[in-house]
């Protein structure tokens, strides 16, 4: 079975950004994802805009509440995921097709890895690597200076 990631995008008086954002999200190539959106009090139409993308959905999962702020937003999400990862999305930024599809990858694959220095061995790397796996390259430069890559 493929592993859950649980979504947690805390909502605040974002209607302007807030479809981008979460079209990024039931967009992405990877789909078993628990979206948990945390209307946290929204005084403009965000809550709304929420409850229609959880009609579209089913993935989609709404929390409404008493405005608290972002943390405690984010830890009422907590309170409901059940992923086996789980991601924090700001409500006012989107994220690339493939964002979780590549950190799935890259996650799943630790178990089989190896400490490579990107600035010392960059050739080495992609050499160790083979072909067909570039994208743990690409995750690699995005994320760390030091990151593990399998072998």
């Amino acid at each position: 079975m493929k592993p859950t990631i649980s979504v947690i995008v805390p909502v605040y008086n974002v209607e302007a950004y807030l479809s981008d954002c979460l079209d990024s999200i039931v967009n992405q190539t990877y789909q078993n994802l628990q979206i948990i959106l945390v209307d946290d009090g929204s005084t403009d139409k965000s809550g709304a805009i929420c409850d229609e993308y959880k009609e579209k959905d089913s993935r989609v999962h709404v929390i409404h509440k008493k405005n608290g702020g972002q943390a405690e937003a984010r830890n009422v999400g907590l309170t409901c995921a059940n992923g086996d990862y789980v991601s924090f999305i700001d409500s006012d930024d989107f994220i690339h097709p493939k964002t979780y599809e590549l950190l799935l990858t890259y996650a799943e694959a630790e178990k089989h890895m190896k400490q490579v220095n990107l600035h010392e061995s960059p050739h080495t790397l992609i050499k160790d690597i083979g072909t067909g796996k570039q994208q743990l390259v690409e995750i690699a430069k995005a994320f760390s200076k030091n990151v593990k890559l399998l072998i």
